[in-house]
């Protein structure tokens, strides 16, 4: 539309030169360049307007406004302008094509301004500028042509329109279909990533994923000559816990135990399930004696608990083993098993203690 209304500015004032030719500095000149010039000045108008509120190409007045000014400077010009035969005829012809192509979706108003522009042309030719009644009748039957044609033209274009309109509405239906079963998927994928890699029970990481997370930890320990410290963590009495209250008080105790040993770990600390009652822990950057620290915290805070569904002469307590990655060790298993045999050297001196593996004369225990 801003197209438009900027082309047919630049005609009507184009066309003041060829009045200026035939009419010279006349009166009749001095009304068609005012007229002309307040179509050119009101499309301009229109134009910087729509550039600012697009809203207005969809109220019927603005382009009505238009329309009428245009139509009517257009008649005006038979009476005004003197042409030779034919002249008059093909800017009527062109200005009614135009109704049909610069002015979208406004089929009815369309009608009523070609009806406008041909009643005017056969009111205005015989009175100022007469012509052949054969050639009158001609072209009259050529606008009523004109007309007809550019009236199928619109109503198969607006058919395509909707048809084009209706497959866009499809495909974006498609579309969303397509991105919400994406979505579905990608959650399903998430869902099962989590469920390969958590533990379903306590929320942490199962024993696949924890050996996972350490070897990449073991890895950058080799690479940056960095300690790293393994710990097994295993509940004291855990299977006559479980046999005298039932599993459900277990799978409490599990869960807690395991929310005990993330409160007192590192952002960087990985823990584990390793299986029935027992946790592994991996200290990335660790020396023996801050896994020691940890250690101990952790297993007050699990003799601190109390829970309402376990007897007090049945406190709660764990056992840790601890031992470091040797340097020059490229697997986990050596240190895992010396963390496991020092749970074992814990379990036998009483339970509810810290112990790290021997790796040298200095090492000792740290027991309850």
């Amino acid at each position: 539309m801003r197209h438009a209304l900027w082309v047919a500015a630049g005609l009507f004032l184009a066309f003041s030169v060829a009045d200026y030719h035939l009419l010279g500095f006349s009166n009749a000149f001095f009304v068609l360049i005012t007229t002309r010039t307040s179509v050119a000045l009101a499309c301009i108008l229109l134009a910087l307007a729509l550039r600012k509120r697009t809203a207005l190409a969809q109220r019927p007045l603005p382009i009505n406004l238009i329309c009428l000014l245009g139509i009517s400077t257009l008649l005006l010009t038979i009476p005004l302008r003197p042409a030779p035969d034919g002249i008059h005829l093909a800017s009527i012809v062109v200005a009614s094509m135009a109704l049909y192509l610069f002015v979208p979706n406004r089929l009815p108003w369309m009608l009523i301004w070609n009806v406008y522009l041909v009643t005017g042309f056969a009111i205005v030719v015989p009175l100022w500028d007469p012509l052949p009644g054969g050639l009158m009748a001609t072209s009259l039957l050529l606008l009523g042509f004109v007309n007809l044609l550019g009236w199928m033209s619109v109503l198969r274009l607006n058919r395509l329109q909707r048809e084009q309109f209706a497959s866009l509405l499809e495909e974006r239906a498609i579309n969303r279909q397509l991105q919400s079963e994406i979505e579905e998927r990608s959650q399903l994928e998430e869902r099962l990533r989590y469920m390969a890699c958590t533990d379903d029970l306590t929320g942490i990481a199962n024993r696949r994923r924890f050996f996972e997370l350490a070897e990449r930890e073991l890895r950058r320990a080799q690479r940056d000559h960095s300690p790293l410290v393994l710990c097994m963590v295993d509940i004291d009495l855990f299977k006559s816990l479980n046999d005298r209250h039932g599993h459900a008080v277990g799978d409490i105790v599990l869960t807690t135990v395991a929310s005990c040993c993330q409160s007192v770990l590192r952002e960087t600390d990985i823990i584990g399930r390793y299986g029935g009652e027992e946790f592994v822990i991996a200290l990335p950057k660790a020396n023996l004696y801050t896994a020691t620290t940890i250690a101990e915290r952790l297993r007050e805070r699990v003799a601190s608990l109390s829970l309402p569904m376990v007897p007090d002469r049945h406190a709660l307590s764990v056992t840790v083993g601890i031992s470091r990655v040797e340097p020059g060790e490229t697997r986990l298993d050596p240190a895992l098993l010396r963390a496991d045999q020092a749970l074992y050297d814990g379990k036998a001196r009483g339970r509810n203690c810290v112990v790290v593996a021997h790796h040298g004369p200095s090492l000792s225990a740290m027991e309850a």
